[in-house]
């Protein structure tokens, strides 16, 4: 399918691996040129260039902190006017609730709340002024169902949420398309980290950690960032006009809930 976006240009953030580098992969396969950010220089540069040999796109690179204001900054005056916004930080790390102090809050709302939120205010000006725009925030499976020792990034990726629905509506006579992915759990780094955490927690092998999560899931395996991507790909499309204000579950049926 054509998506009908060649020639746009796609701010990706933490697109270095994992759900970043598979939505930012989909979109240069769409044709869209991209500006690319990561913390880590290496492997950003070494992803831009991948997707440069393979896609033929232009791709700018910002190695920076995207939740600092610094980084923000750096990455946003490399960024310029783009079309398209694929936010995406990081989840805090898992715990107790009687673990968490006030620091701990804020720390996840600056990641997980207010820098997509942050970014949005500065770009969607100039996508209204052109009369199109698209924008995805990648959250997580857990603004639907929470997830006990995520408390963390249920409250920050919640609070993210509840500011998308409102706004995605004011801006969707504008043309701008505002929408949430929500992935369950995919073969990246994050999923690696929670099955440590599994495996040192039960005095399990990383094998084993996998497999019993895996089996949570009714699809009975990880997700891919390649088919993630591509649902980002389309929600940036032109034929996603009218999709406004969703949260897009990809998470194999993990989720229990009717709607």
């Amino acid at each position: 399918m054509d998506l009908g976006i060649r020639g746009k240009r796609a701010l990706v953030c933490a697109s270095s691996k994992g759900l970043g580098r598979g939505c930012a992969e989909a979109l240069a396969e769409a044709g869209v040129d991209l500006v690319m950010n990561a913390r880590g220089a290496d492997a950003l540069e070494a992803t831009a260039q991948e997707i440069r040999d393979r896609f033929g796109v232009n791709v700018t690179t910002v190695a920076a902190d995207i939740v600092s204001e610094e980084g923000r900054a750096r990455v946003l005056e490399a960024a310029g006017d783009v079309d398209i916004l694929v936010t995406n930080a990081g989840g805090p790390p898992p715990g107790m609730w009687s673990d968490w102090q006030r620091e701990d809050f804020l720390k996840a709302l600056d990641g997980n709340m207010l820098t997509p939120i942050a970014l949005m205010s500065t770009l969607m000006p100039k996508m209204i002024d052109k009369g199109w725009g698209r924008v995805v925030n990648i959250t997580s499976q857990s603004v639907k169902a929470p997830i006990a020792v995520l408390g963390l990034s249920n409250a920050a990726r919640t609070g993210l949420t509840g500011y998308v629905a409102g706004t995605a509506r004011q801006v969707a006579p504008h043309g701008v398309i505002v929408n949430n992915l929500l992935p369950g759990i995919h073969a990246t780094d994050r999923a690696v980290s929670l099955d440590t955490g599994v495996s040192e927690s039960q005095g399990i092998s990383m094998d084993e950690a996998k497999a019993q999560r895996a089996a949570t899931i009714p699809a009975r395996r990880y997700g891919t960032p390649e088919e993630f991507g591509q649902m980002c790909a389309y929600l940036c499309s032109q034929h996603a006009g009218f999709i406004v204000g969703q949260n897009i579950l990809l998470d194999g049926g993990a989720t229990l809930a009717t709607i």
